[in-house]
């Protein structure tokens, strides 16, 4: 599978960007996609997931309540709208799918090796 990062950029703090994430080359509405962020010096975390229907999404309490992930099976496209930006939010953003078709990842989501394939990110910075 492929995936397509876009739409990072350079925002102000308290303000928002949404990224997206084009796939190609797996039935994208079979598999669960997820959010992670590395920033300079950091080691990678993880962001936000949700499963292949879209009705169960787990986010990092760092952003919960100011970031939210969907995603368009038609378009094969999942993205993460990030609102009130923070200085601390500035990262290379990168999507993920995970190793298995309709599987459940309730309580392992968070785990980057949960996700057998990765796209390239993209760059989100935020100006104080």
């Amino acid at each position: 599978v492929q995936l397509q990062a876009s739409g990072g950029g350079l925002v102000q703090a308290g303000g928002s960007l949404r990224v997206s994430c084009a796939a190609s080359g797996r039935t994208f509405s079979s598999y669960g996609m997820g959010w992670f962020r590395q920033a300079p010096g950091k080691e990678r975390e993880f962001v936000a997931h949700i499963n292949w229907s879209g009705y169960r999404i787990y986010y990092a309490d760092s952003v919960k309540g100011r970031f939210a992930i969907s995603r368009d099976n038609a378009k094969n496209t999942v993205y993460l709208q990030m609102n009130s930006l923070k200085p601390e939010d500035t990262a290379v953003y990168t999507c993920a799918v995970v190793a298995r078709p309709r599987t459940y990842y309730s309580s392992t989501y968070y785990y980057a090796s949960m996700y057998d394939s990765w796209g390239q990110g993209t760059l989100v910075t935020v100006s104080s």
